[in-house]
């Protein structure tokens, strides 16, 4: 089991706001005109440690500061607890509103996948949750329009939000298969679709070698020979979405981002990006990480900002 760094002292981190009742906030600065800001962050058991949801609402703030249009949460732990007060909550405070909460297959059931959208600025045309008895965690998928494309369907586009295992890298595979028709034009669908999620999927070697991680661990993130010994970083399932026609926004910028784990626990200081926003069909104006040191003490990975340029938005 792996262990946490020691938190943040008060001068390192501002203490998280108390949890009265606030009206949405919008910060759009930074955002292109025409863009939709799409945003993944694993909130590490929904932000919530036993009763406390003072990570959960420092969490928001920083959500609110970023605000997205499209968000994905994945490990939204507890979330369904007093008829989804926590969902709708974060939801309020950020101006948005839910396209699906939807559950882990395996486990206990309390862990949750959450896509939300911003209704003032998007319209939801559709949902589907794909994947049931397939995904480790959720597969949810939304199809959106911006509000000043009236009727029309050209800058439709689809918003994908999931979770892949965290178990091993032939899971995420067979997860990550679900997903290659949407690399490409098909019928019935917009060809200009989002992809966000923690996808457990390493984006490189450990910078600092295989010691770097606990040896019970290794399983996880590199393949397994048919020999049962241990090879390279198992990127198989990113690698198979980018060869199916997904595109790494790194690719389209030209400017690689900052990591999103391997500051958290002190037994796995390996720097790699787990969570991702991949592209089918559209233009990138920007794609990051935000990597502040409040982030780094909220939750084991770290937010990811993607803008993409659709029109009409």
């Amino acid at each position: 089991m792996s262990t946490p760094l020691p938190a943040l002292t008060a001068t390192e981190a501002e203490a998280a706001p108390g949890r009265a009742q606030r009206e949405p906030r919008t910060l759009r600065t930074g955002i292109p005109a025409g863009s939709v800001r799409a945003v993944t962050w694993n909130l590490l058991r929904g932000g919530v440690d036993g009763s406390d949801e003072s990570r959960l609402d420092a969490q928001t703030e920083i959500l609110a500061d970023l605000a997205p249009d499209v968000l994905c949460l994945p490990e939204c732990g507890g979330w369904e607890e007093q008829d989804e007060r926590r969902l709708w909550q974060v939801a309020h405070r950020l101006g948005m509103a839910p396209v699906a909460m939807a559950p882990s297959h395996i486990g206990d059931g309390r862990n949750f996948t959450t896509l939300l959208y911003r209704p003032d600025r998007l319209r939801l045309l559709g949902r589907r949750i794909l994947g049931v008895g397939v995904f480790h965690h959720a597969l949810i998928r939304a199809r959106l329009r911006p509000l000043t494309a009236g009727n029309s369907d050209e800058h439709d586009f689809l918003a994908i939000g999931t979770h892949l295992s965290h178990v091993d890298g032939e899971a995420r595979l067979r997860e990550a298969r679900w997903l290659t028709d949407y690399g490409a034009a098909s019928p019935g669908v917009p060809p200009r679709t989002i992809l966000l999620g923690d996808l457990n999927t390493p984006d490189r070697e450990p910078p600092d070698g295989w010691s770097s991680i606990p040896t019970n661990l290794h399983s996880r993130y590199r393949q397994v020979l048919p020999t049962g010994r241990l090879g390279r970083a198992d990127r198989r399932a990113v690698q198979v979405l980018l060869a199916s026609g997904w595109t790494d926004p790194q690719e389209l910028t030209g400017k690689r981002r900052e990591a999103t784990v391997g500051y958290y626990y002190a037994n796995e200081l390996v720097s790699w990006s787990l969570d991702y926003g991949l592209v089918s069909g559209l233009a990138v104006n920007a794609y990051r990480t935000y990597d502040t040191p409040e982030a780094r003490v909220l939750s084991d990975h770290l937010p990811v900002v993607l803008d993409v340029k659709v029109g009409h938005a």
